[in-house]
């Protein structure tokens, strides 16, 4: 025998010879599935981190609401001996929130004093549209009608008509916004939504027993308005959508959308980038140019990292 002729290698030798072979399978799993185990791991670890903006003239409840959200009067007793400074200066307070082990780093914006001294007898005031015409290019907006105790089932509902007709008519874009839903599941839940918005609220920071069960609620002298009762209000809606189902939504969005066509505008400024398809314009649009606002969308998994933004 030769002893430069060498045997055939047992790989080419068992090479299926029909091209219409299949390949072969893998023989077990290779661990794809342990990414969840990791990036739950991660998020335990780093926490979140959540930012949010309440705005509306003083004595609507924003802080009130707020607690109610996040129940942060536990750990955080008010002073209610104290009396609110005035000022018009925004105020941003933080708090770090511990749920079943995962912590939420939560810093709420107040906006005291916004339009105390202009009438709201016509739904949305002229400061507000334009406020919200030049928010909504920036951040998500989530309309609600405060105090929704001090109306009737009938007012409520003509009051959310009156606001939903202003906000199309001025081409007021609220979250979510119908250009972000990625598939049918989502535009089926976020139709339900859109329909309810502004959700009518009530907030309450105290606890009382009715019919033998806690709850949280508003004590009135005609009974317990329960804070998480959708016969008295649609506080559940809000909170489910800021946190139970969309809060991830809500920091993509900003980090992927609102803070790219921030970015935009900077450089537009800075005469970094010409003029063009991609340049945006935040003074507030004429009443001539009240088209549907189509942002510079970008897209949603480009970043990981969508933690620091709300």
């Amino acid at each position: 025998m030769d002893p430069l002729r060498r045997s055939p290698s047992p790989c080419l030798s068992s090479r299926p010879s029909s091209p219409s072979t299949p390949p072969c399978e893998m023989r077990g799993p290779v661990g794809i599935e342990a990414v969840l185990d990791q990036l739950k791991i991660k998020a335990m670890k780093m926490g979140f981190e959540f930012n949010i903006m309440v705005v509306g003239q003083s004595g609507l409840g924003k802080s009130t609401m707020v607690n109610t959200l996040f129940k942060v009067w536990k750990s955080n007793p008010p002073d209610l001996g104290v009396p609110p400074s005035q000022t018009l200066q925004l105020h941003s307070v933080t708090h770090v929130i511990e749920e079943n082990g995962v912590k939420l780093k939560l810093t709420v914006t107040d906006t005291p004093g916004f339009g105390d001294q202009i009438n709201n007898d016509n739904c949305l005031r002229p400061l507000d549209i334009e406020f919200l015409q030049r928010l909504c290019r920036t951040v998500n907006v989530v309309p609600v009608i405060a105090r929704a105790d001090s109306l009737t089932i009938e007012e409520r509902e003509a009051f959310r008509r009156r606001i939903q007709q202003n906000l199309r008519t001025h081409c007021i874009n609220v979250y979510p916004q119908m250009c972000f839903d990625e598939d049918i599941n989502d535009r089926t839940l976020n139709s339900k939504l859109r329909e309810r918005i502004p959700f009518a609220v009530v907030g309450a920071d105290q606890e009382h027993l009715v019919n033998g069960r806690c709850v949280l609620g508003r004590k009135t002298n005609w009974g317990v308005i329960e804070v998480e009762n959708m016969a008295h209000c649609e506080f559940p809606l809000l909170r489910d959508l800021l946190i139970r189902s969309h809060l991830q939504d809500l920091k993509d969005i900003t980090h992927n959308v609102h803070y790219e066509n921030y970015r935009v505008i900077r450089l537009n400024e800075s005469h970094l980038l010409p003029r063009g398809p991609g340049w945006v314009n935040l003074a507030p649009a004429s009443p001539g140019q009240l088209t549907t606002p189509r942002p510079f969308k970008v897209c949603r998994g480009a970043h990981d990292d969508s933690d620091d933004e709300f």
